[in-house]
This record gives C-alpha cells, sequence and structure tokens, in this order.
C-alpha cells in the first residue's frame, strides 16, 4: 500500500462538543487545525498528534453508539513524565504517554477483535503493515493493538457516536482500494470525492469495522476524475 503519510489517523462522533474540544486542546494538549465541512450537518473537528489527526466529528442528526472495537486511544505528549488514564466527556478511553518512553510513536490505538488470525491476515496481507510485536502493527508513527474479545455487534455505520474509524493516507485512493479488495478486504463504501478536497473510501476489517482510504488533495492532489460526488448521509446509522 503506498502511503502519503507514515502514520493513521482515528475518528470520533461525539455528543457534548465544547466539552469535547476543550479536552482535547486542555486536557490533552493537542494543537487545533481549521475545522472541515463535511456536509449534511458534520463538522469535523482536527487535533494534531505528531504525524497524526484525532478527528472529532459532530452531527447535526442523531445518530446511533458505535459498537466499541476502538476500546482505547493513548496520545504520546512531550513534557510528562507518567502514563495517565482519562475518559473524554462522552465517556471514552484516553490515555497520555510520556513521550520519552515511547520514542517515534506518536498514537497507539487498542483495537478489539473477535478473531485473531483473521485480523493478522488483515492487517498484514490486506493493508500490508509491518508488524510490530505478536498482536500489533505499526503504520510508522502509530501502533495498532488487537486484544481479543467477543464481538458484539457488526458497526452499521462508520458514523456513529465513539471512536468509530480509523483513516490511512494514501496516493491514490481508487487505485489502493481496488487493490485491497483483491487482497481480501470486503467493502465499505466504493471510492468518492468531496469536492476539492479529498477522494475518500472505506473498508471494513474482519468484524466490520470501517477502514477509511483518504487522498487527500493538500498531501499529494487529487487524480481520480471518476469517482463521484460525495453523500455525507449515506449510510447515516438510525439515532439510537
Amino acid at each position: 500500500m503506498h502511503l502519503a503519510k507514515p502514520a493513521l489517523d482515528v475518528g470520533l462522533f461525539a455528543d457534548n462538543l465544547p466539552a469535547q474540544l476543550q479536552f482535547w486542546s486542555e486536557a490533552v494538549g493537542l494543537a487545533r487545525e481549521p475545522f472541515l465541512k463535511l456536509g449534511g450537518g458534520i463538522h469535523q473537528h482536527r487535533f494534531v498528534a505528531g504525524a497524526s489527526i484525532v478527528k472529532v466529528n459532530h452531527a447535526r442528526s442523531p445518530i446511533s453508539r458505535a459498537a466499541g472495537a476502538i476500546t482505547r486511544v493513548a496520545v504520546v505528549r512531550a513534557g510528562i513524565t507518567r502514563r495517565t488514564d482519562l475518559r473524554d466527556p462522552d465517556g471514552n478511553r484516553v490515555t497520555l504517554l510520556p513521550a520519552a518512553e515511547h520514542e517515534g510513536m506518536d498514537l497507539s490505538i487498542q483495537l478489539a477483535v473477535s478473531d485473531l488470525a483473521a485480523h493478522h491476515r488483515f492487517w498484514r496481507d490486506t493493508l500490508q503493515l509491518d508488524s510490530d510485536g505478536p498482536a500489533a502493527y505499526a503504520c510508522g508513527s502509530t501502533r495498532v493493538e488487537l486484544i481479543t474479545a467477543p464481538m458484539t455487534a457488526r458497526p452499521a455505520s462508520w458514523k456513529a457516536r465513539g471512536w468509530s474509524y480509523l483513516t490511512i493516507q494514501v496516493t491514490d485512493c481508487a487505485a489502493e482500494h481496488a487493490l485491497a479488495l483483491r487482497r481480501g478486504a470486503c467493502e465499505g463504501d466504493p471510492p468518492k470525492r468531496i469536492g476539492d478536497a479529498a477522494v475518500i473510501s472505506f473498508l471494513r476489517d474482519p468484524d466490520g469495522n470501517f477502514i477509511e482510504l483518504s487522498q487527500k488533495a493538500s498531501l499529494v492532489g487529487l487524480n481520480a476524475p471518476d469517482a463521484v460526488a460525495f453523500n455525507p448521509n449515506a449510510g447515516l446509522a438510525p439515532s439510537a
């Protein structure tokens, strides 16, 4: 897989937006990028975690709660000396890790999976990421740790409250999406163009969790003229 940057991004949908923005700015201590309007009443507030972005999305329409496969996101921070476990205003687990003890890492994401062997094939063979231990994979400065747990429900949409999706920035979304399907990935959403900002698509892992492929114009430009216009309401999960 041809990456546009050596890191993953992570996204959540928030209920209490003012408190979330304060949490990520003050409690976690991350700088903000300008927010994006995704259409359909969805605003994306972006926080910089080294090479990664924490995407705090807020939807005007009610959406369901995520199934919770992403169980914890750890942010590596300079200037702290010990691990600190937090909960954001919506109850999502966030951990701060001291940079001195985690050199070369910006984010660590814990993912609960029902079939470890199937997920090893997905992360190793389909996404082509490097192994980083017996049950972990690395994408540059991001580490994904797999833990075994029963699957409670298959996610209906990537638009769901809580930690809901991961993003891989690629050089050509349409090409990488097609290649991932040929390597055995399940499709979540085909490549779609978001104005002049990006081309995005979604894959689904063996438990149905959503992995976004994003070809961001500011990183690599856009070269997918056949991608259809993005409908932000497509696949919107019903209110819980």
